[in-house]
């Protein structure tokens, strides 16, 4: 299983990265995410608020195939390095400043980061690493803090 990855890829740059899975540190999460990327997504992707150089996408909800809140807590940080990719849950009415469910894959383009939110700090589950063309990659995120959301596509590497 450790052969198989994943790829982001900033759509209209036409500039992806290749993300190597922490099957060992991660298993479940690495296998959940895996199963609901057998369709690629795009998603109109931002920029994090709170925790710094961050990009948040979601997981649609035709590619929501399996149940969140029977994940493990697995490879757990705070502070995340360059090119790492998280996985976090946060169910409906969570937080009082926004009630809603998300299903989120964060990445971390750059050193500096952390998990940090309205109430504090939250350990999230890291499930791989961009290794190979995170500069590029990291340039494009940094483009969403002045232009804007972004597509990109997150799927397996054929």
């Amino acid at each position: 299983m450790t052969d198989k990855k994943l790829y982001l890829k900033f759509v209209d740059a036409n500039v992806q990265g290749i993300i190597s899975l922490y099957w060992d540190n991660a298993p479940e999460t690495c296998k959940a995410i895996w199963g609901a990327l057998e369709r690629p997504i795009r998603w109109q992707t931002t920029h994090a608020i709170f925790s710094g150089p961050e990009i948040m996408m979601g997981i649609p909800e035709e590619n929501r195939n399996f149940d969140p809140t029977k994940l493990p807590p697995e490879n757990q940080t705070i502070i995340p390095e360059a090119g790492e990719l998280l996985w976090y849950y946060q169910p409906k009415n969570f937080f009082k400043i926004d009630p809603t469910e998300f299903w989120e894959v964060g990445m971390f383009y750059a050193h500096g980061g952390r998990t940090f939110g309205p109430t504090g700090w939250i350990p999230c589950t890291y499930f791989g690493r961009m290794t190979e063309g995170l500069d590029a990659v990291a340039e494009q995120c940094r483009k969403i803090r002045i232009e804007g959301a972004k597509i990109v596509e997150f799927g397996r590497l054929a």
